[in-house]
């Protein structure tokens, strides 16, 4: 079993944290989220233009690059990571543009030599799978792919074709943190995916608190939760670690323990 497929088959629903990197002391606050209990850790790759995310990730997008972090600090601090914690998945988030600047066999070499289990691309839709995906598979990387509330099922499986280690659904037609869909709509969702895939499926977008997780873990096979976590780096700097310990612990508390 992969490292992904493992964070998913500990007999309880998986907890998702993601922050960015770069923004404050990285290492000390992923530690700090493994520490807390996550299964699975995303990590922001900084872009100029993070269409997909509300102001708190946006907000982080622009501390890291106002300390200067560029492609190759991300992937050291992935490395390094992995040399920490050589059991807990890790996930690459983020947007086209630095992920194919140097070739896209370039950034799964890279990616695989850093540990890295799996790559989410917001702005590369399935069609346009041939830019990054067959570099990522060819380097036993997991290419996770997104479902909206919008993804109908005659565009399902175009989605899943060649996706890997999840699937991720946003549970909201927006961007993150600033809205959390009901959760009657996100069951039935749930329930259709599951109909057409094997792979776990893990809900995000606008999931901030213990209770929201807990009650989304009940239908899903994981929780993702960015914002709540990325607001609380950018509200505490260098004390971010022992509120990102705390918050991860009451998140993974609800989450394993909704069934």
């Amino acid at each position: 079993m992969t490292r992904l497929s493992s964070a998913f088959a500990k007999g309880h629903p998986a907890l998702v944290c993601f922050i960015t990197a770069g923004d404050g002391d990285t290492a000390a606050n992923l530690d700090a989220l493994v520490e807390g209990g996550a299964d699975v850790i995303e990590l922001g790759m900084p872009f100029t233009d993070p269409m997909a995310d509300g102001p708190a990730i946006q907000e982080a997008n622009l501390r890291s690059l106002g300390a200067g972090t560029k492609t190759a600090d991300v992937l050291l601090i992935a490395n390094e990571f992995r040399e920490r914690h050589p059991d807990v998945p890790l996930v690459l988030m983020g947007y086209a543009n630095p992920m194919l600047r140097r070739g896209a066999e370039w950034f799964a070499a890279e990616c695989k030599g850093c540990g890295v289990d799996g790559v989410i691309c917001v702005d590369i839709p399935p069609e346009e799978d041939e830019a990054l995906g067959p570099a990522l598979r060819a380097a036993g990387i997991d290419l996770i792919r997104l479902a909206t509330p919008t993804t109908d099922a005659a565009r399902l499986p175009a989605v899943l074709e060649g996706s890997g280690g999840f699937l991720y659904y946003v549970s909201v037609a927006g961007i993150t943190g600033k809205q959390q869909a009901a959760l009657d709509s996100i069951e039935s969702a749930v329930g259709a995916l599951k109909a057409s895939t094997d792979l776990p499926i893990a809900v995000g977008f606008g999931v901030r608190t213990p209770e929201q997780a807990g009650a989304i873990a009940e239908v899903a096979d994981g929780v993702v939760v960015g914002s709540a976590l990325v607001e609380l780096v950018g509200e505490h700097g260098d004390a971010a670690p022992e509120k990102l310990r705390e918050l991860t612990s009451a998140l993974a508390h609800a989450v394993h323990n909704a069934r």
